[in-house]
């Protein structure tokens, strides 16, 4: 569903801040990317998302090209930031019909879904209100909502349980589980190593933009913690 191949990206032409990456990932995937700040989690799931070019490898989405067949690739696919960069004159409401419209989501279909989301993560009562007048927490929570519109089949997040309440990560967790049951896979990054080994089905760790282990997590964490291992695995 989601192939990397020998990808590396530059940004000054000089060092790299990825270097040869190789990843599969398969339908029902939960998918944790791990690293310290710098170490190219960012720019694979930007370049993934097809944000930022890249010189070397492919990376293949659902069987479209992300350089050849960027639309293709887009139309399955949902990206979250770590940063919830939303319009913020519009209202939550006015923001997912947007989204919506861009993926030509039939009315009646987007209704229910944003409806279903909106009422689990709380904020149906502020959907009319305008965006810049909500919290970071919420403001995140109108842009998982966004990415979940049009039923992705690849959701790319990055940090994505930074700035939610216990409750609602937990409800996002939910979706995971229920969104890869159903065959979509999801790959994060997260600086939180107890909620990738416990929810993670396979994780992988990367160090100063290259990729130093990864596989299934029972694997990797069978004789030690993933606190541990990636601790030892970056020299602390």
């Amino acid at each position: 569903m989601l192939e990397i191949k020998n990808f590396s990206k530059t940004y000054d032409g000089k060092v790299k801040a990825c270097k040869n990456i190789s990843l599969s990932i398969e339908p029902g995937d939960i998918y944790g990317f791990i690293g310290h700040n710098g170490a190219g989690k960012t720019t694979l799931l930007k370049s993934i998302a097809g944000i930022l070019d890249f010189e070397e490898g492919e990376i293949i989405v659902g069987g479209h090209s992300i350089k050849k067949d960027p639309i293709g690739a887009k139309q399955i696919m949902a990206y979250v930031p770590d940063n919830p960069d939303v319009y913020e004159t519009l209202s939550g409401s006015q923001y997912l019909n947007f989204v919506a419209d861009v993926f030509q989501i039939p009315s009646e279909t987007r209704k229910a879904i944003i409806e279903k989301y909106a009422t689990m993560f709380e904020i149906e009562k502020v959907l009319n209100n305008p965006i810049s007048s909500y919290s970071h927490g919420m403001k995140q929570k109108i842009v998982l909502i966004g990415a979940l519109v049009h039923q992705p089949k690849i959701i790319l997040l990055d940090e994505p349980f930074v700035g939610l309440d216990p409750t609602s990560s937990f409800l996002l967790k939910e979706v995971f589980h229920e969104m890869c049951d159903q065959g979509a896979l999801i790959f994060f990054s997260t600086h939180i190593l107890e909620v990738a080994e416990k929810l993670c089905n396979k994780i992988a760790i990367i160090k100063q933009g290259e990729l130093i282990t990864c596989g299934d997590t029972a694997v990797i964490t069978k004789d030690a913690s993933l606190e541990n291992i990636f601790m030892e695995l970056n020299g602390k």
